[in-house]
């Protein structure tokens, strides 16, 4: 989590080199995509981790027909939830996803649970997705 935080936190402030137009939108708790977005993803990481879940969202980004989300699963009413894959060789159960808009639905492209590295940064992802990941995409 705390590499998630440098990279969308600290690492603009302190690269006065860099200049990222920020090409994305972030929905409106409410609306309707935000609901779409979240609906696309619940079921993926409902069966995943087993249970039914919610999101507490703490990054969500759009431009066109591309998605990010970097989300926190919690039980419904705000219980914690554990990997149930154990602690070795994941973070938690925050989740990040990418996505693409076919016609009127988002679908999951990519996604990872309990994330240790960025993997969103991955230059093959750039082309696609880089309007939503442009701070890992130059």
């Amino acid at each position: 989590m705390w590499k998630c935080l440098f990279l969308f936190v600290f690492l603009p402030q302190f690269t006065p080199g860099i200049v990222m137009a920020q090409t994305f939108k972030t929905p409106a708790r409410g609306s309707e995509l935000r609901a779409d977005l979240m609906d696309a993803l619940r079921p993926l990481v409902a069966k995943e981790l087993g249970q039914p879940i919610e999101f507490v969202v703490e990054n969500l980004r759009v431009s066109g027909h591309v998605a990010f989300a970097n989300v926190m699963p919690q039980r419904p009413g705000g219980g914690v939830i554990l990997n149930p894959h154990g602690d070795e060789g994941f973070d938690g159960v925050h989740t990040e996803a990418l996505y693409l808009r076919e016609g009127n639905q988002w679908v999951v492209m990519h996604m990872v649970i309990g994330a240790t590295d960025v993997w969103w940064a991955d230059p093959a992802l750039c082309p696609e997705f880089s309007a939503v990941i442009p701070e890992v995409c130059p």
